[in-house]
C-alpha cells in the first residue's frame, strides 16, 4: 500500500512539475511575442509618420521617361517602350550605356571625381584634367609633338640672336677699348698738368708770405730805431 501511494505521490509530482514548466514556456513565449509586436508597431510608426509625406503635401507632377515623346497615337509604341525600359544597371533605355563608377564627392553614379560632369566640380583641378586628357584625348600626343617643337624652333632663334648680339658687342668692345685707351692717356696728362699748377701756387704764397715777414720785421726794427733816437 504504501508503495503505490510512493508511486502516485512521484506520479503527480512530476505531472506538477511539467504543468509549471509548460506554464512558464507560455509566459515566456507571451512575453516575447509582447515585445517583437511593440518593435513592429515602432517600425511602423516610424515608417507611418517619418517616410510618408506630412498631411496636406500636394505631390507635384513626377517625370516619367516616356513624357520626352509626344503622346500621339503614332508615338504610342515608342512611349510603351521607354515605360518598362529598365532604368537600373549597365544599360539605361535606348540601349544608352552608363559608366559604372560612384564619384567620391556627390556620391552619384555614372562619372568620376574631377569630372565637368560632377556638381561639386572645382576648376582648379588642374591635375586631375591633365591626366584625364593624357589618358583620354586622342589629340593629346600630337598637340604635345608640336609645343615640342615649337619650344625647339624658339631655342634656335634665340640661340641666333645670341651668337648675333655677341659677335657685336666684340666690336664694339675693341672699339671702346682703344677709345678708353685714349681717354685714359689724356686724362693722365690732365692730372699732371694740375698737379704742376697746384705746385706753383703753393710756391708763390711761400714767396708771398716770406715777404710779408720780411716787410714787417723791417717796420719793427725801424720803429726800434726812432724810439732809441728820441731817448
Amino acid at each position: 500500500m504504501s508503495d503505490r501511494k510512493r508511486s502516485r505521490e512521484e506520479r503527480d509530482r512530476r505531472e506538477h512539475k511539467r504543468h509549471k514548466d509548460e506554464k512558464h514556456e507560455e509566459e515566456k513565449l507571451r512575453r516575447h511575442t509582447k515585445k517583437l509586436n511593440l518593435e513592429v508597431q515602432k517600425i511602423k510608426h516610424v515608417e507611418t509618420f517619418y517616410e510618408n509625406p506630412p498631411p496636406g503635401f500636394i505631390k507635384e507632377h513626377d517625370e516619367r521617361p516616356e513624357d520626352c515623346i509626344p503622346d500621339d497615337p503614332d508615338n504610342q509604341q515608342a512611349r510603351d517602350f521607354l515605360a518598362s525600359a529598365p532604368t537600373k544597371g549597365l544599360w539605361m533605355p535606348l540601349g544608352k550605356e552608363v559608366k559604372v563608377m560612384q564619384c567620391w564627392r556627390c556620391k552619384r553614379y555614372g562619372h568620376r571625381t574631377g569630372d565637368r560632369e560632377c556638381p561639386f566640380f572645382i576648376k582648379g583641378n588642374q591635375k586631375l584634367e591633365q591626366f584625364r586628357v593624357a589618358h583620354e584625348d586622342p589629340m593629346y600626343d600630337l598637340i604635345r609633338e608640336n609645343k615640342r617643337n615649337e619650344k625647339e624652333m624658339r631655342i634656335q632663334q634665340l640661340k641666333q640672336l645670341l651668337q648675333d648680339t655677341t659677335s657685336d658687342d666684340s666690336d664694339s668692345s675693341s672699339s671702346s677699348s682703344s677709345s678708353s685707351s685714349s681717354s685714359s692717356s689724356g686724362h693722365s696728362q690732365r692730372k699732371k698738368k694740375r698737379k704742376a699748377k697746384e705746385k706753383e701756387r703753393k710756391k708763390r704764397e711761400k714767396k708771398k708770405a716770406k715777404q710779408k715777414k720780411k716787410k714787417r720785421s723791417v717796420h719793427k726794427h725801424k720803429a726800434k730805431a726812432s724810439k732809441t733816437d728820441s731817448d
